[in-house]
Order: structure tokens, then sequence, then C-alpha cells
């Protein structure tokens, strides 16, 4: 079905060789590596630069949605923005349905579009596409880069790579800097042949991600879409696996194009941003995964990850076995609140009882996968048992398309609902389903908390991730898990032809780039507030470790809640309340109390009762090392010794991009993190932005710390400073001390100014 290939492989003339057979036909590696597509698309938004060999790019425009984007104008304004220099597109829909927080969801929406009034920016109001599919419809063309702060921004199926970042690599490009990155892997994603009749996109997606998450096979790479297979797939399909791609965790993906997306531009008037891509002959990849499309399977992903992978066949033939060890696994990491979570009650006589079905947002709401549905559930019955099935097409023409070719009707007299276009059931702010429930649904994620249960009050579902042909097919079999091969696709004949009517944008929103009106106000509600004032780096650091986490994989889901949390995304200190509150509660309480000393010292850095107990805390040390020890504490005051707080996690930043889990914790007086891993590049260039330092430990080094304990940091300005990336910590664990050692990774120079500087507005207020 996937087969992974961890060498170089090239291709010419449409046939795959691996390296040594390309050597023996005299092709050149390196010159061939530089014909990949994705390479010259980065390269050619990349800055020549003799300092490095990074690239340092520019991107053609920007997108955010009203959870990120009142942030990163902050962010901007407080770092001397005047204009946007791009396009940058606001959006408006995650938190435009969330009742939560009286006024200050539309406050932030009125915000917004005062922001594009006065910098020059693009309004999208609320329900009129979700994020990404607005990108894909009037942004997103050949050749092109987009940059967004959401994690799924992926255009590949356009030939246009998107990358997800959080806020401050958008505020970077608002103040006309670059991205930079060292120049990344690409790997070679091959298509080989046709889905059969009733598999999907997200069964094509899945399969790839159960063969390549759990592995890193593609991790921070750029994964390039070709082969034959490609051409027998529509370009909603295409952007169905494509969407996806992100919870691989690879940094962006693209694929060749044809007179399918140039038929799919003209049609949204955009024929001009058409171009035919794709890689130049010979091109040397850094590694392989060929699927052969008509061996997969219908997918599902059942809790707690996208790359819990099965086949809905082995599902329905081990349910049993199969939702034994997910509920093994719930208790383990939920403890009391999964003691009654059950999905073998699940099981019947009939099948699998499914609870709720949905089908929405960037990855399920798709006039394809909608009409599909249609036709499925045409003539038949969701039932008037508990089953639910939900439909939210991902935007205004999207559902007018599908009100003019009879879906809507063949839905609603069915028993399905329909809805708006809104991101809620991706991020927990729409069709919660019910403590012990299972929720099959084509969306992006079925991360614990992420559908809006919450663990740590006793609330736990579960959720599975499917195709919209699946889930159609198990609504119109009263709710039983039913995967749609097994339908009879003869009798299903349905007419995919698109009308887009434009005329919906232009009617409602704001474009105003390049005619900025710089005395236009902002208009900021009470809930929008400025980011506290944050401290540059100290000479010397005492972390003290206020969390310990060590699940293989920590989830930003699980830093920072979605759902609910999500109208107070514009307050800062309001919102890191609710840091680690479904994994952690008792975190923000031992973060306020480490912040609370570093606010004494800033205050008094001779206060000689905190120099007493910052000292006792780390008078183990005097002992094993008291040089070491005098260096530090010997001058009696701590003029030159922050006080901070730290997290260990294993592996901490799966999932979105969104900043706010880093910068919650710096909010909250955090300096640090200390991870054998870091799930994704974006967590940690959050935590690099907020002017936290991402420390790595060796494999096995935190898993004994508990909170409480203090990691010394002696001489970390001037570590930094001299880009010294590993350096000795000293750990105080149970009255002892020992030596850690911290690695940083690589930074750029503008990374280690940032850390040192305290956080990004810091950086440009000093002139940077």
């Amino acid at each position: 079905m996937i087969t992974l290939k961890d060498q170089k492989v090239v291709v010419s003339k449409d046939s795959l060789l691996g390296a040594e057979e390309a050597a023996a036909q005299g092709i050149d590696l390196a010159k061939a590596r530089e014909n990949t597509l994705a390479c010259r698309v980065m390269k050619a938004h990349s800055k020549a630069s003799e300092k490095d060999d990074l690239f340092h790019i520019s991107f053609d425009a920007l997108i955010s949605h009203d959870i990120t984007y009142v942030g990163i104008i902050q962010t901007a304004r407080a770092s001397g923005l005047q204009e946007f220099p791009l396009p940058y597109c606001l959006t408006n829909c995650h938190n435009s349905l969330c009742a939560v927080g009286g006024t200050i969801n539309e406050d932030d929406h009125v915000f917004g579009l005062s922001a594009a009034k006065k910098y020059g920016g693009i309004f999208v109001p609320t329900n009129l596409a979700v994020i990404h599919q607005y990108a894909r419809e009037m942004l997103a063309g050949c050749g092109k880069m987009i940059l967004g702060s959401d994690s799924h921004t992926r255009y590949g199926a356009l030939g246009c790579m998107g990358v997800g970042e959080g806020g401050p690599e958008l505020v970077k490009q608002l103040l006309s800097r670059t991205y930079d990155i060292p120049k990344p892997e690409v790997v070679l994603i091959w298509l080989e042949n046709a889905p059969r009749p009733g598999v999907g996109p997200q069964d094509v997606a899945l399969a790839i991600i159960g063969a390549v998450f759990k592995n890193g096979f593609v991790k921070n790479k750029v994964m390039e879409f070709a082969g034959p297979g490609v051409r027998n797939l529509s370009v909603e399909y295409r952007c169905g696996i494509d969407v996806m791609t992100t919870e691989t965790t690879c940094l962006s993906s693209i694929w060749k194009t044809d007179e399918r997306v140039q038929d799919y531009l003209a049609l949204h008037g955009r024929k001009d941003a058409y171009q035919k891509l794709g890689y130049d002959e010979p091109a040397a990849f850094d590694a392989l995964v060929k699927v052969d499309l008509a061996t997969i399977e219908p997918m599902i992903a059942l809790p707690f990850h996208p790359s819990n992978v099965y086949t809905v066949k082995e599902v329905q033939k081990n349910a049993k076995d199969i939702f034994a060890g997910i509920e093994k696994e719930a208790r383990a990491k939920f403890g009391k609140a999964a003691a009654s979570f059950s999905l073998q009650d699940k099981v019947t006589s009939k099948g699998v009882q499914v609870d709720q079905g949905i089908i929405a947002g960037c990855a399920g709401g798709s006039f394809e996968n909608i009409t599909l549905a249609s036709h499925i559930l045409d003539g038949r019955s969701t039932g008037m048992d508990a089953f639910s099935c939900s439909l939210y097409p991902a935007s205004a023409p999207v559902s007018l398309a599908l009100v003019q070719n009879g879906s809507y009707t063949r839905l609603m007299a069915a028993g399905a609902l329909l809805k708006s276009a809104f991101c809620g059931p991706c991020f927990g702010a729409g069709d919660t389903p019910a403590h012990g429930a299972l929720s099959i649904r084509h969306t992006t994620r079925n991360f614990p908390n992420r559908e809006g249960s919450k663990p740590g009050n006793g609330q736990l579902s579960g959720v599975a991730l499917m195709d919209a042909r699946s889930i159609a097919a198990t609504a119109a079999n009263g709710g039983i898990l039913t995967p749609a091969t097994e339908l009879d696709w003869e009798k299903i004949h349905c007419d995919l032809s698109y009308s887009f009517d434009q005329g919906i944008y232009e009617k409602r929103c704001f474009n105003g780039f390049g005619n900025a009106h710089r005395d236009e106000k902002l208009v900021l509600g009470p809930n929008i507030t400025d980011w506290p004032a944050m401290s540059p780096l100290p000479e010397h650091l005492v972390l003290n470790v206020v969390s310990v986490i060590t699940d293989p994989v920590t989830t930003t889901d699980e830093l920072i809640p979605s759902g609910e949390t999500s109208s107070l995304r514009s307050n800062p200190l309001k919102l890191s309340e609710f840091t680690l509150s479904r994994r952690d509660p008792a975190y923000v309480g031992r973060a306020k109390d480490v912040q609370a000393r570093e606010t004494a010292r800033l205050a008094n850095p001779a206060d000689k009762a905190l120099y007493d107990e910052i000292a006792l805390a780390c008078a183990p040390l005097k002992e094993t090392n008291p040089a070491l020890w005098e260096d530090v504490f010997g001058s009696g005051t701590l003029d030159k010794t922050g006080i901070g707080s730290t997290i260990f996690a294993v592996k901490p930043g799966d999932g979105s991009a969104r900043e706010q889990a880093a910068s919650c914790q710096k909010v909250l007086g955090g300096w640090a993190n200390l991870a054998e891993e870091y799930a994704t590049k974006r967590y940690r260039s959050n935590l690099i932005n907020w002017g936290m330092l991402p420390f790595l430990l060796e494999k096995g080094m935190g898993q004994g710390m508990v909170p409480g304990d203090v990691v010394l940091v002696p001489h970390v300005r001037k570590a930094v400073a001299s880009n010294t990336m590993d350096m000795e910590g000293i750990l105080i664990h149970e009255g002892k001390a020992k030596a850690l050692r911290l690695s940083l990774g690589s930074l750029t120079e503008d990374e280690r100014t940032i850390i040192l500087d305290g956080c990004l507005i810091n950086f440009y207020k000093s002139g940077n």
C-alpha cells in the first residue's frame, strides 16, 4: 500500500533511480537536488546572504484567523508597524460562534476590520469562509508561498507552498524581515494508479500519516507530490490529502500542477495564477514515499491522534480488542477522568455504533465531499436515535453551489444538519460530543480536548477521523460504522461540476491592500490588551521546574487548550490562566509563585531575604562546585541572576501553530522549556520568538525530575551571545546537585538576539 525508502532517490525520464544507479549514469546528485520543485520555489523566494547558507524567505501573502490576528497585529504595532507590506488576509472562522465572554468575540472582529483599514489588509467577515478555503479560492497561486498563523496552512495541491507558523513569524514579514530556515530536505511522495470508488482523500492522507508520523520520516521536511497517480485525482481531492500533511509534522508540501489546476484557478477567476510546475529532470530527493492509490482502504484514525490509524475493516472485525487498548491508554493518560470511558460499549450485535458524524472545515467541507455525501444519503435517513450528522461547507460560495446542485435538499431530507462555514468542530467549539461518545469526523485532528471535552473535569469523548464518504455511509446505516467501499457505487451517479460565485466575497469582503489609511483608529474592545513588559535575558538563570510531563508527545492543545479559551486570545494575562489547565492544573499557581520572586528581584536585587531563599535552593552546588557557586552567588545580591520557571516535556509542541502555547508560559514568567525533542519546528520557533530557551536534554535525563526541582544555568547570557550550542546546567534534585548537559541546537544570529533581548517585541524596540 505504502512503502518508504529512507535513501536518496532520483527521478530521471519518469523513472525512479537509486543513488548508486543515478551516479552510474553520470547524474550529479548535488545539482539534481536543486531541481526539485520545492527547492526551486523556496530559492526563488529567498534572499542571498553572505553570513550563512540558510533560506531567507519573503512570502507572497499572509493569512490569519480571529484567534491569532489580534495578537499578531498588537505585536507588530509594538514593534513599529506602519503598513502591511504584502497582502495580509484576516478571516473570521474560529471564535465567530463561540458564545463565551460577552462581546469579546465580536470586539475582535471589529478590531480586525479597523486594522485592515488602517494598515491595508483584507478582511473576510464571519462565516463566509474557513481560513484555508478562502486562501485556496482567492490567494494561492502556482509558484507562490503563503505564510499562515495556523498549522494547516497547506496549499501545495495548487502549486503554492504554504507554511503554518506562530504569530511572531508573521510579525517578521509585516516588518519586512525574512523567514530564516536551514534548507530542508525534500521527500518525494510518488503516487501511482487511482483510488477505488468509496476511497476519499482522508483515507489516503491517514494512510500516509500512519506510515510516517511515528518514525519522523518527514519531520520538518517538504513533501513533494508527483507521479502518474496525480492526474487521477481532482484538485479538491488533492487539497484534501494536502491539508492533512500537517499531521505528518512536515514543514510544507507542494504538488506538480496540470490542466486540472489550471481549470480550478480559472473557475475561481484567477487564470493568471496558473503555471505548469514540476521537478526538472534529473531531480534528486532525500527520501521516497511510494503510494499505490489503488490499494488504499477506507481508513480510521482512532483516539487520540491522527497517526493511530487502522482500516475500517480492521475495526469492524476486532473492535473489542482495539477499543480495549484505547481505553487502557486513556486511563493511563487521564486517570479518574477516563474511569467511565468505554468504547467497547459501542460494539453491538449490528456492529460498532457511532454517536456522531461531522464533515467540516478545510479538510472535510469541500464541494465534492459534501456533494458525494448528499448522494450517499439520498433517500436514506440518519435515524431518530442518538446518532446525529452535521456538515459545515467550507465557504459561502461552496454553500451556494450545494444549494444549486440539490445537495442541501438531499441532506436535509435525510435528517442531516447543514451549518455555516466555521472551524469549531476542529478545535473544540462546535458539535462537542457527549461524555463517552464516539464521534467520527472528516476534520484535521482528534487530540483529546480537541473536540471540546475536558478530561480534567471528568469529561472525555472519543473522536475518530474518517473520510466524508465513509461518514455518510455510516449515517445511511443508522450510525453503524461502515466503510464507503461497501456501497454500490454503480448506483451513485453524481455530477461534480462546480460553479463558483465570487460575487459573494465582492459584496462582503474588505480589501484595502495598497490603500492603507494610517489615520484610521484601531477599535480596541475591553478584552484587547497589550503584551506585558518582558525583561532581557539575565547573566545567570535559576529555573524552577513547575511541571513535568512524561507522555511520549505533548500537544499544543495540552499546553494551552483551544475551544473555550479562543475568546481570550486577545488578552495575554487572562489567557495565561488556562496554561496547561487540562494537563497540569497546578501549573499556573506554581508558575505565579516563581514569577512573584522574579518581580521582587527586579524591584530590589539586593533583597536579602530573597537572596537567602534562592541561594539556599542552590546550596547543594556549594558543596560540589564551590567556585561556580561563588561565581553566581558570591556578590550577595541577585542583580545578575534571574529567576524563572520551566517545564519538562519529552516531546512538546505537536499540533497547532498557536504561539500562545509558548507566550502564555512567558507571560507567567517562563524562561525555558526542557525537552528531549521538539515535535515541530513551529513550536520551537514560538519559544524563541517569545525569548524562551528551547533546551534539549539527552534522552532520559529529565525523566526523574519533579516540580520543585531547580535547574541553574550559569553564564547563560554569555553562552547565547557567543553562539555556544551546548552548555552545562546544574540540576538540584532531592538536595543533591548534578551536572545537566543542555543544548540549544542551531540558532540564527537574529534568534540569539531575540532571546538575549527577551522577546521579539524587545528585539525590534532595540532597533534590530
